[in-house]
């Protein structure tokens, strides 16, 4: 997206384009951050800082539930999960493999990314997804063997402006 800065030469019709702000990168990756990626592990401990000398908060216990990275150290990730709860999670223990968390109850799988398909199930809150492909407001979804399109708005773990293919 650009901004378009008017300046007094807006008079003369002058226009000066400024370019869009710059991505931030992970500096061990060089991958976006934040971004989405699941836990790999059936446990991951959720520490304090960035290695095994700091002190364990808490214990992710869900498999596949998925985490967004805002940081990295070394093999270290910063996640948070739905709620923003988080810390510092070793990386053998994620995985980039995307889900998504259903939000809304009684979500609905619909045939194709349009409010009047067909349903092809209804997903209850708390279910956990793999992520497919993503249009502006639809992305498809794979759960407890059904297949379908479900509104984006009812999800966790996918960038309201995020574009999949």
């Amino acid at each position: 997206m650009r901004r378009i800065l008017c300046r007094a030469g807006l008079a003369l019709g002058l226009l000066i384009a400024l370019p869009a702000a710059a991505e931030e990168r992970g500096p061990v990756t060089n991958l976006p951050l934040p971004r989405y990626v699941s836990l790999k592990a059936s446990e991951a401990n959720v520490r304090r800082g960035p290695s095994l000398t700091h002190r364990i908060d808490w214990v992710f216990v869900r498999r596949d539930m998925p985490l967004r990275i805002t940081a990295e150290h070394g093999h270290w990730r910063r996640v948070q999960d739905r709620e923003g709860a988080g810390g510092w999670v070793h990386y053998s223990l994620l995985s980039g493999v995307r889900t998504v968390l259903v939000e809304e109850d009684r979500l609905p799988l619909r045939a194709r990314p349009d409010a009047r398909a067909p349903a092809t199930a209804l997903l209850e809150a708390g279910v956990i997804a793999r992520l497919g492909d993503c249009r502006a407001d639809w992305c498809r979804l794979t759960a407890g063997g059904y297949r379908g399109w479900a509104r984006k708005a009812g999800l966790w773990g996918v960038a309201a402006d995020e574009i999949r293919d």
